[in-house]
């Protein structure tokens, strides 16, 4: 795996990915991408050769709607998502709000959410257009993924308020439990 064409190839070749995004789509929320772990998690299962998809605590279905910053709305939208697949642990967010839950500034947009998530490998979005073109967002490249390489994103870096939360996700989430090959970095070193 070396190229965006390959990541995309990956989720094409996915029927559950596939079904998922075109879940998400059915929303026709503003500005929508199902992010994160959704994305990071199949390229590294692939990477490691799993025959099996290590599970995912969630699908995280983003959007940017400054015009209804009520939190009720996202849920009514992870009911809808389980109506469609009631198994599936779903969390959706409206990126527009979530700096006042992050305590951080305001977004610009849900790309601007992604490239401000905590670690590089994580953020990744992912999306199907009206035509079924499948798009990759990666506004920090995909070098760190499809290389095993868990650091944080430059706005974790600059952020020394943030770094705990950094290095709280890194024990919190045992990446190195299901991906032995994977490389962390911590903040220490920047």
């Amino acid at each position: 795996m070396e190229t965006e064409k390959d990541i995309l190839d990956l989720i094409k070749n996915d029927k559950w990915m596939m079904d998922i995004l075109k879940a998400a789509r059915s929303l026709n929320l503003p500005d929508w991408w199902v992010c994160a772990g959704f994305v990071r998690s199949k390229i590294w299962d692939v990477l490691h050769e799993m025959k099996e998809r290590t599970p995912i605590p969630d699908i995280d279905v983003i959007y940017f709607d400054p015009k209804n910053l009520d939190e009720s709305t996202e849920k009514e939208l992870e009911l809808k998502l389980k109506l469609i697949f009631p198994d599936l642990p779903w969390s959706v967010k409206n990126e527009a709000r979530m700096h006042i839950a992050n305590n951080i500034s305001p977004y610009s947009s849900a790309e601007d959410a992604i490239s401000k998530f905590p670690e590089t490998a994580t953020a990744l979005g992912v999306k199907l257009d009206e035509t079924d073109n499948l798009i990759l967002k990666a506004p920090h490249g995909i070098h760190d993924v499809i290389n095993l390489v868990v650091k944080p994103t430059p706005y974790f870096i600059k952020n020394k308020k943030l770094s705990g939360i950094y290095e709280n996700r890194i024990v919190k989430k045992n990446w190195k439990s299901n991906w032995k090959r994977l490389k962390v970095i911590h903040l220490q070193y920047y």
